[in-house]
This record gives structure tokens, C-alpha cells and sequence, in this order.
């Protein structure tokens, strides 16, 4: 079985959310999907991920990574 693996640094997910962000992660339609430097705090973004478990790690400094993580649920 192959599995598709996206690593994108984002730099800044609230940017790039307003520049079709969400229509490339869908047709990418990775299996894993791995974002970095979001430039995110806890509570500042909404996902709908349909199909896609989501694992956010947010670090105690505000200028620090975070690295989300989205994997396909395997049920699809």
C-alpha cells in the first residue's frame, strides 16, 4: 500500500488560509499532512477536516513552531 505525505511550511496558516488554502490541502488529498510554522496559539483557528484526524502541538513561546499533523482516518 502507498501512502501520499505532505510537508508544507506554511508560514503563517491564517495567511495562506484566505489564499486557497483549503482547496489545495483537498487536492493534494494526502494521506498525512504536516504544516509548519502556522504561527498559531491555541484557539485562534477552526479546521473542518472531514475524513482527517488532527493533531496540534502548540509551543509556550508565541514566535515558536507549531507543527499540526492531519491524518486520513483509515475508514475512507
Amino acid at each position: 500500500m502507498e501512502y501520499k505525505f505532505i510537508s508544507w511550511n506554511v508560514n503563517g496558516l491564517r495567511a495562506v488560509m484566505g489564499k486557497n488554502f483549503m482547496e489545495a490541502f483537498n487536492s493534494l488529498n494526502a494521506d498525512f499532512f504536516c504544516l509548519q510554522e502556522t504561527k498559531l496559539q491555541a484557539g485562534q483557528i477552526e479546521m473542518d477536516l472531514p475524513g482527517y484526524h488532527q493533531y496540534w502541538n502548540y509551543r509556550p513561546k508565541k514566535k515558536a513552531t507549531q507543527e499540526p499533523r492531519f491524518l486520513r482516518s483509515t475508514s475512507h
